[in-house]
């Protein structure tokens, strides 16, 4: 009977270390689907206690929370039940499908990875009520709103769209926005007007209520296409301080800070096309409030002396999305490509200012020329009618010089006959005579001769010292050596160093270098890039000590970067800190 009882216990005790045996290690999401300015919380739970654990990177996500630590152990009949948790919230940055990465941690010297989980993000979605949640109170008193001056322009017409971020006196901003999603403007010519972060606080109303607002962005647009165009969005991650449930030594309700991602909303216009009716033949497109002017500096010269001709357009409207009309003059008069210049600044009205096009004009002939009348056409919407402007005609004078052939033969009856001239004025000079000096210098003897014969043997001291550097070179085997890992780091470095300026760019660019440099000599994966395992394997290829040290520091500090910011000089010194320990990893691995 002792003996069953002693069997009996035993199949126990098996059965119990069988099922603590098997480790369980998930990561698991409160919702697969959410919207941008949502957030998601992701738990990595375990049934065991480990060591080393190292959450994904999260990219596509901002981490507003966490990590945040949970344990629960109990005793139930006799059973014990272990539970260990990982908590983060996350806030989306892009639309998309986004995956999440393995998180990795070490139970009893064996490493254990979670499952890679996907998540999509869509655009903004509406919050539930709820008073007591200060993420509803801050959606609820923050509002972006983009006002467009009108809904149903003209093709090419211009209007205007302004970003207004409304905040009720019931929560703050005291930190600076970040855009995280930007409209693209598609089908229109667009042009934002800079406040050069200057803003002002306004007051305003907001659904009948009383608000205070600033105006973020104003972009002018000229439309491009007709039908029905789609503005995108702005989207914002502010940072917004709200009063919470607890309260302060004097009972004063202590305020939270809340990370909101608002978005403004599409907003959709319907463009018009330009009337058929009455639409000029020489229309190009010009649309707005125009005079037209065509000019010249002088119209009395001589013959090839030149003279500038301007044709010119002033107003308001799309001045820098037309073409000027050509001028038109007789085959005697030599007229040269215009050149273009504009003067022309962007307001939230639109475009103003002026285009000009100016024609240098070089007549060949004496004679008297009229420079024929010039018509420019646009369209005004405030009439939505085409106007035609007419430049006025005038005629250019030419005093002196040759004639030609035609006005000599209308001259042929008088006394004293003309000579005439052929077009090309200039065939009789010899433009290549062929000169050659009366008195030459022999080559025999000259400072060329005696620097040809001696050059070479001046040289030759020259290449024998070089010679004697470059062996000396090729036979220092550590400064080979030195100068192969020092070239060899700044390779892997390169990214980093053009990210210098921007700590969060720079670190993301450092521990990828990093890895993939540990890839290249341990032959291993992402993954598996644990600290421990990586100090082991550099210290079984004979690297120094120290040198695994400063390279585990290097790793700390890209992860520490995620969380807290950096100045320029601490990323200085990890560069400078990088180079040193690859090109000294490089030297001593075997």
């Amino acid at each position: 009977m002792k003996m069953k009882h002693l069997i009996f216990l035993i199949l126990v005790v098996f059965g119990t270390g069988l099922a603590t045996a098997q480790v369980q290690f998930d990561a698991k999401v409160s919702k697969k689907r959410l919207g941008i300015n949502e957030r998601l919380r992701v738990d990595f739970e375990m049934n065991q206690d480990g060591d080393n654990f190292r959450p994904p990177s999260f990219d596509g996500f901002r981490v507003v929370g966490g990590p945040n630590q949970s344990i629960s152990n109990s005793w139930i009949n006799g059973k014990r039940s272990f539970s260990k948790t990982y908590s983060y919230f996350l806030a989306p940055q892009t639309r998309g499908k986004i995956t999440i990465a393995q998180a990795t941690i070490e139970i009893e010297g064996e490493t254990y990875k979670t499952l890679p989980v996907e998540v999509e993000v869509t655009a903004a979605v509406d919050v539930p009520k709820d008073g007591n949640n200060a993420d509803y109170v801050a959606s609820e008193n923050v509002h972006l709103v983009a006002e467009v001056s009108k809904a149903n322009p003209y093709l090419n017409e211009a209007i205007t769209v302004t970003y207004k971020l409304y905040v009720s006196h019931d929560v703050s901003i005291t930190s600076q926005w970040r855009e995280i999603d930007t409209p693209k403007y598609a089908d229109f010519w667009s042009q934002n007007i800079d406040n050069q972060n200057n803003f002002k606080v306004y007051e305003g109303k907001y659904n009948g209520q009383d608000y205070r607002y600033v105006v973020l962005r104003t972009t002018v647009l000229y439309p491009q296409k007709t039908g029905e165009l789609e503005i995108e969005p702005l989207t914002l991650d502010i940072p917004i301080d709200v009063q919470g449930n607890r309260r302060d030594i004097f009972g004063r309700r202590v305020m939270e800070r809340v990370n909101k991602t608002i978005s403004a909303g599409k907003r959709t216009i319907n463009v018009k096309p330009l009337p058929l009716e009455g639409k000029p033949d020489g229309f190009n497109g010009a649309v707005g409030d125009f005079t037209f002017d065509v000019n010249t500096n002088k119209t009395q010269l001589n013959a090839n002396e030149s003279l500038q001709l301007d044709v010119k357009v002033s107003g308001k409207g799309n001045l820098k999305l037309f073409t000027l009309p050509t001028v038109k003059l007789p085959n005697t008069i030599e007229v040269y490509e215009p050149e273009h210049s504009e003067s022309v600044s962007t307001t939230i009205g639109g475009m103003s200012g002026s285009i000009t096009d100016s024609y240098t004009v070089v007549p060949q002939f004496k004679g008297t020329y009229p420079v024929n009348p010039i018509t420019f056409s646009f369209f005004d919407p405030k009439t939505e009618k085409y106007r035609t402007i007419t430049s006025k005609e005038f005629t250019i004078e030419v005093e002196n010089g040759p004639i030609s052939s035609a006005t000599a033969n209308t001259n042929s009856n008088d006394a004293k006959k003309q000579v005439v001239l052929s077009k090309d004025n200039f065939k009789y000079i010899k433009l290549d005579a062929n000169l050659k000096p009366i008195a030459e210098e022999s080559f025999f003897k000259s400072p060329l001769f005696w620097s040809l014969l001696g050059g070479p043997f001046l040289l030759i001291p020259l290449f024998i010292l070089a010679g004697k550097k470059r062996k000396e070179r090729l036979n220092d085997v550590e400064g080979n050596k030195l100068r192969r890992a020092n070239k060899l780091a700044k390779k892997y470095l390169s990214e980093a160093k053009r990210n210098i300026q921007n700590p969060t760019a720079f670190y993301e660019s450092l521990e990828r270098a990093l890895h993939n440099y540990l890839k290249a000599k341990l032959n291993i994966e992402t993954s598996e890039m644990e600290k421990g395992l990586i100090s082991k394997m550099l210290l079984e290829r004979n690297v120094e000590a120290p040198t695994v040290e400063s390279f585990i520091s290097l790793l700390k500090s890209c992860e520490f970067a995620r969380y807290a910011s950096s100045s320029t000089a601490s990323v200085q010194q990890d560069y400078s800190k990088a180079v040193e320990v690859i090109s000294n990893i490089d030297k001593q691995i075997d």
